[in-house]
């Protein structure tokens, strides 16, 4: 009798949901992925270094927005998903997804430490019949030359003992409509066959699966969509300059440009970007380039116009102050929002913490109030989101809305609040002398 090949036994494997998943970082990206596979009936093992993300698996305590704490619980129940801090469980998975971080260095190069390091401990236990995919977003190229080498020299073929490919995560925190599960799904193998076998094993869990030619073209579509976005988001920035200067509304300007039926998509201006995925991803392609020697103009354009927005909040606040006869030094501000996106608590990259630097320079005194942030490290101390009462409201000299969350009295805010520093045109349909728009 002829024996299977490794891949064909791994494809029947994940028809019959008997393939073991392991997915290494148990983040916004692992977590959700994890929960999804699990809830398709495979078994499935989360693996991270940190101790409160195993412990929330383990006891079906959800720590992010995407997962609730019912969801997480039930897979738990079911003994479907568990958590460890040992890579060792890698020898039994079947299929390896890796979600790891993939920050920035002070330089503005890839840090490409936590992709080298999950590689090195997937090394020690690869074997023929696995799938490995990369979902952390990194430059063209990576998955061949850091993973797929690295994983070659144990004398496993990629397309023919082992599929290799790229799957960007696609995430977007606190999104409802728009989940791990209905976001169409990118996939590109070392080889047709790798392709094919992470199709399969997605396609398990995802509504729609985007096959494309190669894990670069893949690692290319991530870096094409959020570099899309930045510099959509710059162009708009330096729009809202230009409208500052001329007298003109940017927030008339882009409501009336946007019912042109085509050709017109609507970005808007504001106090800078944030996430994880905008103010990184297009670095890694300029970065890219630099090594081939071509410099990447709209991608650096866009990286000053919108590191440059804090300040001009700051000079809005100012103006502001100005108007009142006040000066930055020694005015009380409130920053409505520190989160970098309505209704989450998601703080990374975000420009509140610029503005806050700035006005901190300038002799600010500051406070913030955020409903998904209960308290912060804010210019080096540890400060409590104030309540918005009219008690503070009254204490204050402006305030500045950063982060327009849902859940926040803005009529209060208005009523109460000397000034406001609207930033994210809350206040669209509200004429009044206190607020000063972007």
């Amino acid at each position: 009798m002829v024996r299977k090949s490794p891949l064909v036994e791994l494809s029947e494997k994940i028809a019959q949901r008997k393939a073991k998943i392991g997915v290494i970082g148990l983040g916004y990206v692992g977590l959700p992925l994890a929960v999804e596979f699990a809830k398709a009936g495979f078994d499935v093992t989360g693996i991270d270094l940190d101790q409160r993300r195993i412990k929330g698996v383990n006891l079906g305590k959800s720590y992010i927005i995407d997962i609730t704490t019912q969801e997480l619980k039930a897979v738990s129940k079911t003994k479907r998903l568990k958590a460890t801090d040992s890579f060792k469980v890698l020898a039994q998975q079947d299929a390896i997804i890796i979600c790891v971080p993939t920050p920035l260095r002070k330089t503005r190069e890839p840090d490409m430490s936590y992709i080298i390091s999950a590689t090195n401990e997937i090394k020690k236990y690869v074997r023929p019949g696995q799938v490995i995919v990369l979902e952390s977003t990194t430059y063209p190229g990576t998955t061949d030359e850091i993973i797929r080498e690295a994983l070659e020299s144990t004398g496993v073929k990629a397309g023919v003992d082992i599929a290799l490919a790229f799957s960007p995560e696609r995430i977007d925190p606190g999104n409802e409509v728009y989940t791990t599960k209905t976001i169409p799904k990118v996939i590109g193998g070392t080889s047709k066959k790798c392709t094919q076998l992470a199709s399969e094993l997605y396609d398990t869990i995802i509504t729609a699966t985007v096959p494309v030619s190669s894990t670069s073209t893949a690692e290319m579509v991530k870096l094409l969509e959020n570099t899309f976005r930045a510099v959509n988001i710059g162009l708009v920035n330096e729009v809202a300059l230009i409208c500052e200067r001329l007298g003109i509304n940017v927030w008339e300007v882009i409501d009336a440009a946007k019912t042109k039926p085509f050709g017109f998509m609507a970005f808007y201006p504001g106090p800078g970007i944030g996430g994880h995925c905008i103010p990184s991803d297009p670095h890694y392609l300029a970065w890219k380039m630099r090594v081939h020697g071509y410099q990447t103009r709209f991608i650096e354009l866009a990286t000053q116009i919108n590191g440059a927005m804090p300040e001009y909040v700051v000079s809005k606040v100012s103006k502001a102050l100005n108007s009142k006869k006040k000066s930055l030094n020694g005015s009380h501000v409130l920053l409505m929002g520190l989160a970098y996106k309505p209704d989450v608590g998601d703080l990374r990259d975000s420009p509140a913490f610029d503005v806050a630097k700035l006005l901190q320079k300038e002799g600010v005194k500051l406070s913030y109030h955020d409903p998904h942030v209960p308290s912060v490290k804010l210019n080096g101390h540890v400060t409590k989101s104030s309540s918005l009462t009219k008690s503070l409201l009254k204490r204050i000299d402006c305030a500045v809305v950063l982060t327009n969350h849902s859940s926040v009295d803005y009529d209060l805010l208005l009523k109460e609040a000397p000034l406001i520093v609207d930033t994210r045109n809350q206040y669209k349909n509200k004429k009044s002398r206190k607020i000063q728009s972007l």
